[in-house]
């Protein structure tokens, strides 16, 4: 893929993600989450992998894409209509990607290679699938941990925690040892990694 066509197909995905309803401020700027959210990504994996592939760049990028048009009421309040939405968002993610990668005239291949990713399939690239993995993690140990711990049960986001640990690569969990977490936040991930269930 020529460096034109990535820096348009990854600016038109930035284009869809800035029409979120949804905000939130950074450095007191008032901007849209998902896009906020995709930048994040983005620059968790590149540093985490520097030479990351075009395909990765675009799966980073393209990972909740207009994520919001699927709220979670739409499905019941278990943990099946939790999967199901899931489920949906994944495959919606990776269908409006695909979209606008034929409008830039990527090739099948492309594609295929930008949706396993975002699919999570094993077909995948595994080291670009971990990086993924990674930096979805980071993002969320980084700007979500705290929000969730006003919303949920300590045990049950314990068990959150856990099971995101243990997606993780070293790597991964090395830079999530380096966040800026204060002695509170540190001591409270310590425990959580650590607790069996």
């Amino acid at each position: 893929m020529n460096p034109e066509r990535l820096s348009q197909l990854l600016a038109r995905i930035d284009q869809l993600n800035a029409e979120d309803p949804n905000r939130i401020v950074v450095d007191q700027v008032d901007r849209p989450q998902e896009l906020v959210y995709s930048e994040r990504v983005t620059a968790w994996v590149l540093r985490l992998n520097p030479k990351a592939s075009e395909y990765l760049k675009i799966a980073s990028r393209g990972q909740h894409i207009r994520r919001w048009t699927i709220p979670r009421d739409r499905y019941p309040k278990t943990r099946a209509g939790y999967l199901r939405w899931r489920e949906t968002l994944k495959t919606f993610h990776a269908e409006t990607v695909a979209g606008l990668m034929k409008e830039q005239g990527c090739t099948a291949e492309e594609i295929d290679r930008v949706t396993a990713l975002i699919l999570k399939r094993p077909t995948a690239d595994k080291s670009e699938l971990q990086a993924l993995e990674d930096a979805l993690c980071l993002v969320f140990l980084e700007t979500q941990l705290e929000d969730l711990k006003a919303k949920m049960a300590d045990q049950k986001l314990q068990e959150v925690v856990r099971k995101s640990w243990g997606k993780m690569s070293e790597q991964g969990r090395q830079e999530a040892l380096k966040l800026p977490l204060s002695a509170a936040q540190r001591e409270w991930l310590a425990q959580a990694i650590s607790s069996k269930t």
